[in-house]
C-alpha cells in the first residue's frame, strides 16, 4: 500500500522545467555562468509552481463557494424587524421630508428678505 507523504516535495512537470529554463536563457546576461543560469531557472521554476498552487487554491475556494447554498440572514424570535434601519420606522421616513420642507422654507425666507 502506497502512503501519501505531505512533507515530500512534488516533482516539477517537464513543461514547467522547460519553461523555466527557456526564460532563464532568454534573460541571461553576458558573462553569466551556467551554474548561475541554472540557479535562476530553479528560482523561476519555484515561482511557477507557487503560482500554480495559488491558482488551484483559488479555484477550490471558488468551487466551494459556488457549491454552498446562499446564506440568508435569519432573525431570531427575540429580534424586532424594525430595529435594523431608521427608514423602516415611520418617524425615520418622515425625517427627509421635514428637512426638505425646512430647506425650502429657508430658501423662501432668504429670497423674501433679499428682494430688490
Amino acid at each position: 500500500m502506497m502512503r501519501y507523504d505531505k512533507n515530500k516535495k512534488a516533482e516539477a512537470s517537464p513543461q514547467t522545467r522547460d519553461e523555466a529554463e527557456r526564460i532563464a536563457r532568454a534573460t541571461q546576461r553576458p558573462g553569466q555562468t551556467k551554474e548561475q543560469t541554472r540557479l535562476i531557472a530553479q528560482g523561476i521554476q519555484k515561482g511557477i509552481e507557487e503560482y500554480k498552487k495559488q491558482q488551484k487554491a483559488r479555484a477550490r475556494a471558488a468551487d466551494k463557494a459556488r457549491k454552498q447554498p446562499p446564506r440568508q440572514h435569519e432573525q431570531g424570535p427575540g429580534k424586532d424587524a424594525d430595529t435594523g434601519s431608521p427608514e423602516s420606522s415611520p418617524a425615520g421616513s418622515r425625517l427627509p421630508w421635514w428637512l426638505l420642507g425646512l430647506s425650502w422654507a429657508g430658501f423662501v425666507l432668504y429670497w423674501w428678505l433679499h428682494r430688490p
